[in-house]
């Protein structure tokens, strides 16, 4: 390690090269890195990389850090490789709706930038003051408005990244068409940083609306809130989210409610206006009372709710499931816990099928446990998936983080042995020992 910390140093230089207590924000479960590097540069990033792999040190690409406690904690012997200082806006063309920036650049800083300009990146996961372009990236991050904008695979052109060997690779464009043929940024979405350190992307954009409102409906059953939740997703109108929330999560958005359904639009003013003159007759028709608008402050704290809904948390999972299972699922799931004793906290995009689940820590470990189990064999039940998002380490070691991957898995395995054949990025965090 000390020639590889000297080969570091010349890189990068050596005030970018972190030792020490110096590493102590970069502590992730108890284990601390052997040191901390922040190259200024993709040419410094694929330098310190092939360092790396030269001198058998795993690599732990970092952004903003929102994710780092995903998936399986980090080996000894590892270098963190941050990104904080590519944090360039490389090329914005309003005309053609694209934007190229550095993986560095925080998601808000971008958006100020875009949103100076009348445009948008159409993407909201959570904490975007700290989550990095790179990191979302990885994480394939998004947020309440997924369900009308998609997901980062929907809004990628471009990317760059620096792969295991240290080479530095370009895939797709920086225009919306481009020519048919593998699209292999989309193979970097997702991958928890296991196939490459991201280091630039390219995005498409959108024009700002002109108008955005986010209502909530409330219910007195879940069972009620997931049925309205489908009557509009069968519905004309045009939402930008449909979201149902349990009773401690809408108190946690200040919500008085047993559920809630909380529903957003954008779009002209006019257009606005009509749909929630419409989603407010048709909640009241199914059960709903109380239809009211939520500050723009609420459309920030719906990515955490179910996080931020219980302070004393043992876990944080999610799930994917059909659409139509949503109300379900988070029903049986909270009895579950309740059977144990414990109490939880539920939040789900209802019209893409994805629901958060935070379980309230108890004073017997085996309930948090068996609480963890159950949630996932209902899930897998219901033909769905679900993942540790967090959780300490001790409860790791009893309930794995993703699951069983099968055939895909596999896949995955030959890709990332491909891509990576010495494991130098991101060793054993992700699906399948990858």
């Amino acid at each position: 390690m000390p020639a590889l910390l000297d080969t570091l140093r010349t890189t990068v230089g050596a005030a970018h090269v972190l030792t020490g207590v110096e590493l102590s924000p970069f502590v992730v479960e108890g284990r601390t890195p052997d040191a901390a590097v922040f190259p200024g540069s993709a040419d410094e990033v694929a330098a310190v990389v092939r360092a790396a792999a030269e001198a058998g040190a795993a690599v732990l690409p970092w952004g903003g850090g929102t994710a780092v406690a995903v998936g399986e904690p980090p080996p000894h012997a590892a270098l963190v490789l941050g990104l904080g200082r590519l944090s360039r806006l490389v090329e914005h063309e309003p005309g053609d709706l694209t934007v190229t920036v550095e993986a560095g650049q925080t998601l808000a800083g971008l958006q100020a930038a875009l949103r100076a300009q009348g445009q948008w990146l159409s993407l909201d996961p959570p904490d975007a003051e700290r989550a990095t372009i790179g990191g979302i990236i990885a994480a394939d991050a998004s947020g309440p408005r997924r369900h009308l904008y998609g997901t980062m695979r929907d809004v990628l052109i471009g990317l760059t990244v620096v792969t295991a060997d240290g080479a530095i690779v370009h895939g797709g464009g920086k225009v919306v068409k481009n020519v048919a043929g593998y699209d292999l940024p989309k193979l970097f979405v997702g991958a928890w940083g296991t196939l490459g350190v991201v280091v630039e992307a390219t995005f498409k954009l959108r024009p700002v609306p002109d108008e955005e409102r986010l209502l909530a409906v409330r219910f007195d059953r879940l069972k009620d809130c997931g049925a309205a939740a489908r009557t509009l997703l069968a519905g004309d109108l045009i939402p930008n989210a449909v979201e149902i929330v349990d009773a401690p999560t809408a108190g946690a958005l200040g919500i008085s409610a047993e559920a809630a359904l909380i529903v957003g639009f954008d779009g002209l003013a006019e257009q606005v206006d009509w749909q929630v003159a419409e989603m407010t007759s048709l909640a009241t028709s199914l059960g709903g009372r109380d239809v009211v608008a939520l500050p723009p402050a609420a459309w920030s704290r719906l990515a955490t709710s179910a996080r931020d809904a219980i302070d004393s948390r043992a876990a944080l999972m999610r799930f994917s499931v059909l659409p139509t299972l949503v109300a379900e699922t988070m029903e049986q799931g909270a009895e579950a816990a309740r059977r144990r004793g414990l109490g939880s906290a539920w939040a789900a995009h209802a019209g893409v099928g994805t629901i958060t689940a935070a379980l309230m820590a108890g004073r017997d470990a085996a309930d948090v446990t068996a609480v963890l189990t159950d949630w996932r064999a209902m899930a897998v039940a219901g033909g769905g998936h679900a993942m540790l998002a967090w959780a300490p380490l001790a409860v790791k070691s009893q309930v794995p983080v993703w699951g069983d991957a099968g055939p895909a898995g596999r896949i995955m395995q030959r890709i990332k042995a491909k891509l990576d054949p010495r494991n130098v990025l991101n060793p054993g965090r992700f699906v399948a020992g990858i």
